[in-house]
């Protein structure tokens, strides 16, 4: 009798991989970030990465992190997070956000007011910034849980 493949992948690894997927439609030259939410039921309800606005020419605006701050993309990049919140088809409300690298202060605040209750996160490479701290103490205070699951390798070869 032939038994069932267990190398399969987890939940958290196929969503996580997606988020991952998102994030390589990103333009941004030095951080590229994909968020994936999912309902209850385990179905994918709104996905995102980190981008312009919609309708903005991305060779029209700059791609610098460092400079002035209008000549740098900070003003003008929609992280992944917001674009998975806006771009869902569903109430929010008890999701789970998988996110590629944990979420900054002002991702936070749209997080927890969307009704999602659980992130998980790849990445943190800004603990323990100031951002990192208010994003940290907000998500503890509102009961949004958050945690982070072990680097994995996702091979998708374009031809």
């Amino acid at each position: 009798m032939t038994k069932k493949r267990t190398d399969y992948l987890s939940w958290d690894r196929y969503f996580m991989g997606v988020a991952l997927l998102s994030s390589m439609r990103s333009k941004d030259p030095n951080t590229q970030v994909g968020a994936c939410i999912v309902n209850q039921k385990k179905r994918i309800v709104g996905i995102g990465y980190n981008g312009l606005p919609y309708g903005c020419d991305d060779d029209a605006f700059p791609w610098n992190n460092e400079g002035e701050f209008l000549e740098t993309k900070y003003p003008y990049i929609v992280h992944a997070e917001p674009n998975a919140i806006l771009n869902s088809n569903a109430e929010l409300s008890g999701c789970t956000l998988y996110v590629t690298l944990f979420p900054c202060h002002e991702c936070v605040k749209l997080i927890i007011q969307s009704g999602i209750k659980e992130i998980v996160y790849l990445s943190d490479k800004y603990l323990n910034t100031v951002s990192d701290q208010a994003a940290k103490r907000m998500l503890d205070a509102s009961g949004v849980t958050y945690r982070k699951i072990d680097p994995f390798r996702i091979r998708i070869e374009e031809e």
